[in-house]
């Protein structure tokens, strides 16, 4: 079987996908602590960014819009709240409902992250015309969706 041909795949885009998630990541990170605000990493940046659209929801809604597992999220909220950067609190009513929200302390972060977005969105989308853009964004929409699909 040595030197036997083995086909490489036609398709590439999983491959890119993932390729452009980690350098995009590095180059955020390191966009994020020219802004100093390093301390907070993509992932709790997700979470941030995610209540920056909405707070005081449920965890299991935060969950579903970052795409992180509960224990996961579990997790990264305790460093958060330890960190100043949210609180919980539960619905009177029903104290199985912990809602996330943010404090004053994250929301100036969010401003400085909405700076290094900007920045990242202006490096990822150089050259690019606006209809290009959103035929990008939708093909992704579509696989991003063709694999919540096989995942259920």
């Amino acid at each position: 079987m040595k030197g036997a041909k083995i086909d490489p795949p036609k398709r590439l885009g999983g491959s890119l996908i993932s390729r452009i998630g980690k350098l995009s990541g590095r180059i955020f990170s390191r966009l994020l602590k020219d802004h100093g605000i390093g301390e907070i990493n993509p992932a709790q940046g997700r979470i941030l960014f995610a209540l920056w659209r909405g707070d005081g929801i449920p965890i299991r809604e935060l969950s579903s819009r970052t795409g992180l597992e509960k224990s996961t999220l579990t997790t990264m909220l305790d460093r958060l709240e330890r960190d100043g950067m949210l609180t919980r609190s539960f619905v009177p009513e029903d104290r199985r409902v912990t809602l996330i929200s943010l404090t004053d302390g994250s929301r100036e972060v969010l401003k400085n992250w909405a700076i290094v977005s900007g920045e990242i969105d202006s490096i990822w989308y150089k050259g690019f015309s606006e209809s290009e853009i959103l035929g990008f964004e939708a093909a992704l929409e579509r696989v991003f969706k063709n694999l919540q699909d096989a995942e259920t």
